[in-house]
C-alpha cells in the first residue's frame, strides 16, 4: 500500500464512492446565499463524531450525539444549515431540529436516528423551521455525486468565512483506491475542545464504528484540537466522519498497515482543513505555527504552545510584525507548566532571539520583514526533555474587532 496522496483541488476522481451531496438557499442568510445542505451515503455508513464540550450546547449537537448512540454508529446522512445556530432556543429549537431530521429521513427512506443534524450562525434566535421544511424535498431530489455539488455544500456551511474549505486524500489498499474528502467552516469563535467548527468528512473505506471513533479522536488531538483563532469554543462544534465501505476493499483492522495508511490520510485531510480555518481567521493576515520542543511530556509542550497561541498580546504583536519575543516568553511562563527559564531558546521566523534565557542581538527590521510572511514559524526549546507539540493560530487585527462588533447588526 502506497502512502496517502493529498489533493488540494477537488475533482470527480477525488470523491468517495456511494455519497451524494446537495445545497440550496432556503432564506436563513440575509444575503440569499446557499445556507442549507445535505451529505448522504447510499448505504448505512460507519460513523464517528467529536463535539463541543461547551456547557452551553445547541440542540443539533444533543440530537446528533443521541442519534450516534441510538444507531450504534451506523448513519446515513448529515443535514446542516448556516445562518442560525439553533442554540438557546428552548423546546421550540429542539423540536425544529427533530422535525428537520424526520422530514429528511422520510425523503431518504431511512430512520430519523440515522441522520446527523447541524447548525451554525447566531445564537439565541428562533430557527425558521418552515424555510427548512420547504427546502428538504429539494435537497433530497437534487443530491449528486459530483465535485460541484460537494463544493456547493462547502459554501453553504460558511458564515463569516471568506472562502470555503475543502480537502481530499487517497491511498491504496488491496488493489483498491480509498478516497477521503472533507469540508469545514470557521473563521471566528474557534478554539479547540474536542472539536472546533463544523467539519464533515466522507470516505469509501470499510471500518468499524468503534475503530473509526478511536482513530478520529487521535487525529483530532493533532489537528482540529491544535488550532485557535480567538480562544472561544463554539456551542455548535461538530466534526463528523462517515465511512461506507463502497470502495470494495476489505475492512480495515486496528494495528495493521491499512489502518496506519487510513489514519495518515484522515489526518492529512483534517490537518489541511484545520489550517485553512486558521488562515481564514476573521481579520487574519498570517498563520502562526508555534512549536514547543524539549518538554518533559507532549501534554506539557501542548499546554505551553496553546497558552502562547491564545495570548492577545502575542497575537497583536504578530499583527504589527513586531518581533517582541518577550511576550512569547512571558506567555509560556504562565502556562502552569514548570520549566527553567535559564535554559530556554526562542527562534522567530528562523531568527534566534533568545538562547539559554539570554537575549540575542538581531536585526529587528529584518526580523519584522520575515514576520510579514503568510506563515510564520515560532520555535521554543525548553531543554527539559524529548517531547514536542505544535499549535497553530493567526494574528489578531483591528479587523477582527470590526467584524465581531457588527456581526448581528
Amino acid at each position: 500500500m502506497a502512502p496517502p496522496v493529498m489533493q488540494h483541488a477537488l475533482s470527480e476522481a477525488s470523491l468517495p464512492r456511494g455519497f451524494r451531496f446537495a445545497a440550496t438557499a432556503c432564506g436563513l442568510k440575509k444575503t440569499g446565499a446557499l445556507d442549507f445542505a445535505i451529505l448522504s451515503s447510499d448505504v448505512p455508513a460507519s460513523a464517528a463524531g467529536v463535539f463541543t464540550q461547551n456547557l452551553v450546547v445547541a440542540a443539533p449537537v444533543l440530537i446528533s450525539k443521541a442519534h450516534l448512540r441510538a444507531s450504534k454508529g451506523r448513519m446515513r446522512a448529515v443535514v446542516v444549515n448556516a445562518g442560525n445556530a439553533n442554540c438557546a432556543t428552548g423546546a421550540a429549537g429542539h423540536a425544529a431540529a427533530l422535525r428537520t431530521v424526520a422530514e429528511t429521513a422520510k425523503r431518504l427512506g431511512c430512520q430519523p436516528e440515522e441522520i446527523f443534524v447541524c447548525s451554525t450562525g447566531v445564537i439565541g434566535v428562533p430557527l425558521a423551521l418552515d424555510k427548512l421544511l420547504r427546502a428538504v424535498p429539494l435537497l433530497a431530489r437534487h443530491r449528486r455525486s459530483s465535485a460541484r455539488s460537494f463544493a456547493e455544500v462547502s459554501l453553504a456551511i460558511c458564515t463569516t468565512d471568506t472562502r470555503p474549505k475543502t480537502a481530499a486524500a487517497s491511498f491504496k489498499m488491496a488493489g483498491k483506491r480509498i478516497h477521503i474528502v472533507g469540508c469545514a467552516k470557521g473563521a471566528g469563535m474557534i478554539h479547540p475542545n474536542m472539536a472546533t467548527t463544523l467539519a464533515f468528512v466522507t470516505t469509501d473505506a470499510a471500518i468499524a464504528p468503534s475503530l473509526l471513533q478511536k482513530t478520529l479522536k487521535e487525529v483530532t488531538s493533532r489537528t482540529f484540537n491544535a488550532i485557535s483563532i480567538d480562544g472561544d469554543t463554539s456551542t455548535n462544534d461538530a466534526l463528523l466522519v462517515l465511512a461506507n465501505g463502497e470502495a470494495g476493499a476489505p475492512a480495515i483492522k486496528g494495528g495493521t498497515k491499512a489502518h496506519r495508511d487510513f489514519a495518515a490520510a484522515l489526518e492529512e485531510v483534517c490537518h489541511s482543513l484545520a489550517l485553512q480555518i486558521v488562515a481564514d481567521g476573521e481579520g487574519a493576515q498570517r498563520v502562526i505555527e508555534i512549536e514547543v520542543r524539549g518538554a518533559k511530556t507532549e501534554t506539557a509542550a501542548r499546554r505551553i504552545a496553546e497558552t502562547i497561541a491564545t495570548s492577545p498580546l502575542v497575537k497583536t504583536a504578530f499583527a504589527g510584525a513586531d518581533p517582541n519575543w518577550g511576550r512569547i516568553f512571558a506567555a509560556a511562563g504562565r502556562a502552569g507548566i514548570p520549566f527553567d527559564p535559564a535554559r530556554v531558546d526562542i527562534t522567530m521566523a528562523g531568527i534566534p532571539v533568545l538562547r539559554r534565557g539570554q537575549p540575542l542581538d538581531f536585526n529587528e527590521r529584518a526580523a519584522s520583514n520575515r514576520l510579514l510572511a503568510d506563515r510564520v514559524p515560532i520555535v521554543m526549546h525548553l531543554h527539559a526533555g524529548l517531547a514536542s507539540a505544535c499549535y497553530w493560530t493567526c494574528d489578531f487585527t483591528a479587523e477582527y474587532v470590526r467584524i465581531n462588533a457588527s456581526y448581528r447588526t
